[in-house]
């Protein structure tokens, strides 16, 4: 395992691990996805902090049920074990043995001087951070403050027969609410330019600008600070779960494009692949980044090769999908939809590109 100098951030995806509990040698972190986790490094049971925070988790233990939440203790005191000072209380509550520290250097949470952060991550049923909380001498109000977070996120649907769907990947919390906000005032201050969309004329690969195909009005982001946050999120928070659902390692980025669909020009993109010309080939998954949602009406994305069910993503989320598949952008009917645009794609992509350069007679891009 390797060491980290600070904790996981927000949004990024936890390191996976194997640990032994007090019921199990071997336990395999990542097995737990599809719940909300609380990940509570506690140091040493008979620390008076730790012990104010096991007494009010054990107070409000029907909490934790694994189906909706689980809570996991890192004890890194060997005599947590000897003495039995904790154990394990399913469902929902379990504690892993980190008397090496290799979890605690994982995490950020080992410092210098041999002491550990006390602090607990919760995470999303895909093992992201949603926050992390340092947790404050004595421990008073620490476990409130943990299921106060745990109440804002969204409860699951009860199981149900899976529909025909598109083979995409909804992924929240790529960017923040005040990322996606200067975003859209970046876009505001410099206006949109009108889009048009890329097809083959002799021999060479141009831009046609149709409204009754697409109406879009697209702002380069030419801001040098917004563009590296743009970048670090999509690196550190989206391309992981990528390479989680479609084993594809993205390395390159095409366009840093905010978009604007507005009612009151019929906002609307009609069904299209990404990836049909020379000067696109290259292209291998699609972005479609929400910046307001909920701001607007209409405004989803659509595969018809695959039904008729319409997608979207939270405020800050992203729904990817390879350029291949067929796909449309539905009319916004009312208010302004914002989005960020970008392709990725590898360094086979990267050679297609280069290669296809000759054919590309305009710089504009769909």
């Amino acid at each position: 395992m390797t060491q980290r100098n600070s904790p996981v951030e927000p949004g990024e995806a936890v390191p996976w691990f194997t640990s032994s509990t007090p019921s199990r040698e071997r336990f395999t972190f990542d097995t737990v996805a599809g719940r909300y986790i609380v990940l509570n490094f506690l140091g040493s049971a008979a620390d008076p902090t730790a012990a104010r925070v096991l007494t009010d988790l054990l107070a409000r233990r029907e909490r934790f049920d694994d189906s909706h939440a689980s809570y996991f203790g890192v004890s890194v005191d060997p005599q947590d074990r000897e003495r039995q000072r904790v154990r394990n209380l399913l469902p929902g509550i379990r504690f892993f043995w980190d008397f090496d520290r290799a979890i605690c250097n994982l995490y950020g949470v080992q410092q210098p001087t041999g002491a550990i952060r006390q602090m607990t991550y919760l995470l999303d049923p895909r093992l992201r951070v949603i926050a992390v909380l340092p947790v404050q001498p004595g421990g008073e109000g620490h476990i409130d403050a943990v299921l106060a977070l745990l109440d804002a996120q969204d409860s699951f649907p009860p199981p149900a027969p899976a529909q025909a769907q598109a083979p995409v990947l909804v992924v929240p919390r790529i960017f923040e609410p005040a990322l996606c906000q200067k975003l859209i005032d970046y876009y505001d201050h410099h206006g949109g330019f009108d889009s048009g969309y890329m097809i083959e004329r002799d021999g060479k690969t141009v831009e046609v600008v149709k409204h009754d195909h697409k109406r879009r009005r697209d702002c380069a982001l030419n801001d040098e600070k917004l563009s590296q946050a743009c970048l670090h999120r999509i690196t550190t928070r989206l391309l992981p779960e990528m390479l989680k659902a479609f084993q594809f390692h993205a390395t390159r980025m095409e366009r840093y494009l905010v978009a604007c669909y507005d009612a009151k020009e019929g906002g609307h993109f009609r069904p299209h692949r990404d990836n049909t010309t020379k000067g696109t080939a290259h292209r291998r998954f699609a972005v479609s980044l929400f910046l307001n949602s909920g701001e607007y009406e209409g405004g989803y994305l659509r595969f018809p090769e695959f039904g008729q069910s319409l997608y979207s993503a939270p405020q800050g989320g992203a729904v990817v999908f390879s350029c291949s598949l067929l796909h449309e952008a539905t009319a916004v009917t009312a208010g302004r939809r914002y989005m960020f645009l970008p392709f990725l794609y590898d360094e086979e992509g990267r050679r297609v590109r280069d290669e296809n350069q000759q054919y590309l007679e305009s710089s504009a891009e769909q």
